[in-house]
């Protein structure tokens, strides 16, 4: 037997070293030993409370999440303060922020800064229930139809293999479902033609805290913004249909008309939105099937929408019957109370865009459109003709992150970067002396008039020469014209770059002015 003295003390992994049989090297290495072993046991304790805090948030979340739903507390209400929640459920603040936060993900608190957390106006608006009709697959849309919404049970016609025959595979092991989710949870077939329902009901409640009213069937998801567009675009433009569009706008949409062979109209773009008094004179000419706008943080000037002109807006599209779709894909980091033709329209005439793409990542191909159910049926079915279908995937990873308050917190973190970096580019770009728009505004870009003589193709060029990557203003209007001001988009995310401040410098004090008609 050991001497007492060698003894190990289980609770707190104490160890008397005087024991005769452990001493040299043979001491050191078993007091190394004891030290890992003891650095092990803390991390368990740390992982263990870890796992604790987080079965109490899931536990609180789902508590007044039932609570919440059955109206204990009226809408509007202010919830009990973080500290007096935090005590009356006996956790920390900080599982008891995380567990508002995530209830503020959920659409059913609203977070008021200085103020507190109080009932959000949609908390317990439940979806109407909608039977699907059921049609016989005997064309191309219903057979693409029912292999995404499948209500057959033997399926000969099916365009896949089964399910059953990858969920035994490897593959499984690659997608772990969300919080409560079952491991039998993860889809392998198409997925819904209209998108994960749980996502859409989820962008349903947002647009709800939008004061945007829209029918649990009238939310269509997408890969991103860009396929909204292209799917409308389909639907309704014909060659030689005019179109009007935000002039200077978004370029990608110019290219997808064209291709579409519209005949595109630029309506200018003022900082509170559409000329009013260029719409009535094109309309005077033209008679558009839709109009479409970006209301707010708009791409490329920065600017907002006021109510004022989108009165005026949706009064012109009633009296000459065009459509108006709008693009609002930085309405996560903006005010929910921001002006939006959508929600004074009701939906009627507006075809409402917007994505995860701009403020999540680039690589999530994730967006949506809503309108009135008709025009989301018309839609689908154009969808399922060209994608067959979106990725299932993709949807309930975005809708874990938006449930589980992830995306709460990392949009607030890049509001805030976002305001820092806008400042610091409004003052380096006034510095040089330059006319900046969208310097007061919510956005990632600033649009930077330059002086009349600077040309931008020349400016361009001598840019990417020193590596610096420049959008010249030219490419944002729909027609090329040598006689208009030149300018530049700026992302505020580099807009006080040292390197390209410098060079702006440069390029702003060198002399004798290129002449604009020399251009090659």
């Amino acid at each position: 037997m050991f001497p007492p003295s060698c003894v190990l003390a289980p609770n707190d992994l104490a160890v008397t070293l005087n024991c005769p049989i452990y001493d040299g090297t043979i001491k050191g290495r078993f007091r190394r030993f004891v030290e890992l072993l003891s650095q092990s046991n803390e991390r368990t304790h740390a992982l263990a409370d870890l796992a604790r805090r987080a079965t109490r948030t899931d536990r609180i979340v789902e508590q007044l999440s039932a609570r919440l739903q059955a109206g204990v507390w009226r809408m509007g209400e202010r919830l009990p303060s973080v500290r007096q929640a935090a005590a009356e459920n006996g956790v920390s603040k900080n599982t008891m922020a995380e567990a508002y936060d995530r209830l503020v993900a959920r659409g059913l608190l609203e977070a008021r800064i200085g103020s507190g957390y109080y009932v959000a106006q949609a908390a317990r608006i439940a979806p109407p229930a909608v039977l699907s009709h059921v049609s016989e697959a005997v064309d191309l849309v219903s057979l693409l139809r029912e292999q995404l919404d499948q209500h057959y049970e033997v399926r000969p016609g099916d365009g896949r293999l089964p399910p059953a025959w990858m969920e035994g595979s490897e593959l499984r092991r690659s997608f772990l479902p969300q919080r409560g989710e079952s491991a039998d949870a993860v889809e392998f077939g198409y997925g819904s033609s209209r998108g994960y329902a749980p996502l859409r009901e989820r962008i349903r409640v947002m647009l709800l805290e939008r004061s945007i009213d829209v029918q649990s069937e009238g939310v269509l998801l997408t890969h991103g913004a860009n396929h909204a567009l292209d799917l409308i675009i389909r639907q309704y433009v014909a060659p030689g249909d005019v179109v009007f569009v935000d002039e200077p706008g978004y370029y990608p949409l110019f290219a997808k008309l064209a291709l579409a062979k519209a005949q595109i109209v630029g309506i200018p773009r003022r900082p509170n939105g559409p000329d009013l008094d260029a719409l009535t004179n094109a309309l005077a000419i033209h008679r558009p099937t839709l109009f479409f706008t970006q209301s707010q943080a708009h791409n490329p000037t920065g600017g907002m929408l006021t109510p004022a002109v989108a009165f005026g807006l949706l009064q012109a599209a009633a009296r000459s019957g065009f459509r108006i779709v709008e693009d609002d894909v930085f309405a996560d980091i903006l005010p929910n109370t921001a002006t939006r033709l959508a929600a004074l329209d009701g939906l009627q005439r507006v075809l409402y865009v917007g994505a995860f793409s701009k403020t999540l990542s680039a690589s999530l191909r994730s967006g949506y459109v809503a309108a009135d159910p008709e025009t989301i049926a018309a839609l689908c079915d154009l969808k399922m003709v060209t994608t067959v279908a979106t990725s299932d995937f993709v949807e309930r990873f975005v809708f874990g992150l938006i449930q589980g308050g992830h995306y709460l917190r990392h949009l607030r973190r890049l509001r805030s970067r976002l305001e820092e970096a806008r400042r610091q580019s409004v003052a380096a770009l006034e510095g040089l002396g330059l006319t900046v728009e969208g310097r007061a505004e919510t956005g990632f870009y600033l649009w930077a008039e330059l002086p009349p003589h600077i040309d931008e193709l020349e400016l361009c060029r001598a840019a990417a020469a020193r590596s610096i990557f420049l959008a010249p203003g030219d490419v944002f209007h729909p027609t090329r014209s040598a006689d208009r001001r030149p300018a530049l988009r700026i992302n505020v995310a580099y807009g006080a770059d040292p390197r390209f401040d410098d060079f702006l410098r440069t390029a702003l004090s060198a002399g004798p002015p290129i002449e604009r008609s020399l251009l090659p």
